[in-house]
């Protein structure tokens, strides 16, 4: 899991480390607060498996429009 946390590949898909975090940690707070997983194979995984999954899968992404996080390449 670490591992994958590491990957160039989601790093690339937000933008950088710290945006990975931000968007990891809302989607966090979203399926403690009750959110249903976007993913169907959500059984037996921890919260952070399915955000990272969520992530892999293009299942969430950072709303730039409506954040103070700046858009890749701005």
């Amino acid at each position: 899991m670490i591992d994958e946390l590491k990957s160039t590949e989601l790093l690339a898909k937000v933008g950088g480390r710290f945006k990975l975090t931000a968007l990891i940690q809302k989607r966090l707070l979203e399926l403690m607060q009750g959110g249903r997983p976007l993913i169907e194979d959500a059984e037996g995984k921890t919260q952070l498996e399915i955000v990272v999954e969520e992530i892999k899968l293009d299942k969430i992404t950072i709303d730039y429009e409506h954040s103070d996080i700046s858009k890749p390449g701005n």
